[in-house]
């Protein structure tokens, strides 16, 4: 479709409009250059923001599967027979068809997570960042020289494993769409997507962008539907080579269980509970608003959420107070309109666990500082069906609350004190999560000290949320194995290859081997 100036609002109407014109025969997946039709079950789609149905889609059955894996592996063959600096000018149109497509991905990707259309926007940039990025380093993709004893020349290459398979979540579709899928292509993959079922949508638009961008057939596959049908097929098939999975720790480990009873390796990126910790030498003003959208942002479903926040003890109600008198400012409301900065939950089931989680967390003596009560705004309109749940903030969650350790995904932070940096730095480890977390501090020496300290792949010192797709990014424990981003993502979706060549015509020694 042509891109027009983006309005400043939408309505559920407009919406549609897009989702028709993107789909006109309807969401399906995307398998072999064209989006298809399942024969499963049918997938009803709600609107994060109003609990009604939006659309619908069949599950992929098990033909389908198989149609996609066989389309998969052919575009994995033409694909890694391209060299690099080919790759590298097709991932460079994805980019630009990407951006001029920008608007539409933000309204599907909105109107299906409830995500703030400002924000979706913001995360669509984000992906043509990832595609212009990772077409650098396609033409990059290299071996080594090795020296070894005798007359040989014994070198290097990095080959790709063929299929990468990629499980997406529901909290950012499209972002985590092209993060899992640049990076692959750059280093010769053939990807297969596999959102969540709640959010498909923006996902087949992206691969059908990638494919009118240039990308030969097979080579960008996305499979809708259920993970119990779709997601357990992809992930055991002996015509994937690897699997990369975002997503809750118990479902993370079912995926590595069966993907490793299949031979088949991945890249977990899990949960977290990260500490967001405040000394009383901080900038208090910049570490308040830090602190509110460490956690706010996005409702809170983040894994990089900042939700526990540990603040030094002479500063702890003053903090409290600047902090609660920000959230007060927060716009709830529309995710359409450009003013909201915070959304719906996502999906029913996790509003209730939210919910059910704010519950417990104040009967196991969590105080309740922030307003609980929708806005008008909310209430009184088509809205209030939605899965709203209001900035929360708990005073006093002391580490034997579940709040402590228990990951929400929702706008809920635990807050509590501590005296000492040794004490600020056991409470930021007291979980198996080792995702990210921050330090507030004007004291070089201790803010890189408790950096070194936290047990987290991602730590920022006086900031809290900045990611680039330049720097490696992933966890630590239960946060998951191996990094989706940076120039290493490279190793990780590519296999080393060692050839030897003798440098000399006769006399080359073959000694026997006990390997």
């Amino acid at each position: 479709m042509t891109t027009t100036p983006a309005p400043t609002t939408y309505s559920t109407d407009a919406a549609s409009t897009v989702l028709h014109s993107c789909f006109p025969q309807g969401l399906g997946s995307f398998v072999g250059g064209q989006v298809v039709s399942g024969n499963g079950e049918s997938i009803t789609l709600t609107a994060a923001a109003t609990g009604a149905p939006f659309t619908h889609y069949p599950d992929l059955d098990a033909e389908g599967i198989d149609e996609l894996l066989d389309n998969a592996s052919r575009g994995a063959q033409v694909w890694g027979a391209l060299n690099g600096f080919e790759r590298a000018g097709i991932l460079r149109n994805i980019a630009g068809v990407v951006a001029e497509h920008s608007e539409e991905l933000a309204v599907l990707e909105s109107a299906t997570t409830g995500k703030p259309i400002r924000d979706a926007r913001a995360e669509v940039a984000k992906v043509v960042e990832m595609f212009g990025y990772y077409s650098g380093w396609a033409d990059k993709v290299t071996g080594q020289t090795i020296p070894v004893p005798g007359n040989w020349l014994t070198y290097t290459e990095r080959v790709p494993w063929g299929v990468v398979v990629a499980i997406t979540p529901w909290n950012a579709p499209v972002f985590t769409a092209g993060w899992n899928s640049a990076a692959p292509l750059a280093a010769g993959n053939a990807v297969v997507l596999k959102p969540s079922e709640f959010t498909p949508a923006s996902t087949v638009r992206l691969a059908q962008l990638a494919h009118q961008a240039g990308l030969p057939e097979g080579v960008f596959n996305v499979a809708v539907g259920l993970g119990s049908t779709v997601g357990a097929a992809l992930t055991t098939d002996p015509r994937v080579g690897k699997v990369s999975f975002i997503g809750s720790v118990p479902t993370g480990r079912r995926v590595a269980v069966a993907a490793a009873g299949a031979g088949i390796p991945t890249v977990l990126e899990l949960g977290g509970k990260s500490a967001n910790i405040v000394f009383a030498d901080a900038d208090l003003d910049r570490a308040a608003d830090g602190a509110v959208s460490a956690i706010f942002s996005n409702a809170g479903q983040s894994c990089v959420a900042g939700s526990r926040l540990l603040i030094e003890r002479s500063i702890h109600e003053e903090f409290i107070d600047r902090v609660v008198e920000r959230t007060s400012r927060l716009r709830v409301g529309d995710p359409f309109d450009t003013t909201t900065e915070v959304g719906p939950i996502f999906t029913a089931p996790q509003f209730e666990t939210v919910t059910s989680l704010i519950e417990t967390g104040i009967r196991e003596g969590g105080r309740r500082v922030t307003e609980a009560a929708l806005p008008p705004s909310l209430a009184g309109s088509e809205l209030a069906g939605g899965h709203w749940v209001m900035p929360t903030l708990l005073d006093g969650v002391r580490p034997d609350n579940s709040l402590e350790t228990t990951e929400v995904f929702g706008p809920v932070v635990g807050a509590d004190v501590f005296d000492t940096e040794a004490e600020a730095i056991a409470r930021a480890n007291h979980t198996n999560f080792g995702l990210a977390g921050a330090v507030w501090t004007h004291n070089v020496s201790r803010a890189h000290h408790v950096a070194r300290s936290v047990k987290a792949g991602t730590f920022w010192i006086n900031a809290y949320k900045t990611i680039h797709v330049a720097v490696p990014f992933g966890g630590f424990g239960d946060s998951g194995h191996g990094r989706s981003s940076g120039p290493g993502v490279l190793d990780e979706y590519t296999q080393t290859k060692a050839v030897w060549v003798p440098t000399q015509a006769t006399g080359t020694p073959f000694p026997s081997l006990s390997y």
